[in-house]
């Protein structure tokens, strides 16, 4: 996930520098400015997605009777 927010954080960079350039109401600059909010969404998208389970797990949790899948208190 921090390769995500590395990647944010040089795109809003990028955004900045291209609207000091052009200016803020530019289309360069507009356009900058999305693809900060598109890698913002596409994080956000990760984050609400969670852990992925293995195979197992999954199996697991369609049949939990299984003796692979018992859970023993100790």
């Amino acid at each position: 996930m921090s390769d995500i927010q590395n990647k944010i954080q040089e795109e809003i960079e990028s955004a900045r520098a291209a609207c000091d350039a052009t200016g803020s109401n530019s289309q360069e600059c507009a356009a900058a400015w999305d693809a900060v909010e598109e890698l913002q969404a596409e994080a956000s998208h990760q984050r609400d997605k969670g852990p992925v389970k293995s195979s197992f797990e999954q199996y697991c949790d369609t049949n939990p009777e299984a003796d692979e899948c018992r859970v023993y208190d100790t």
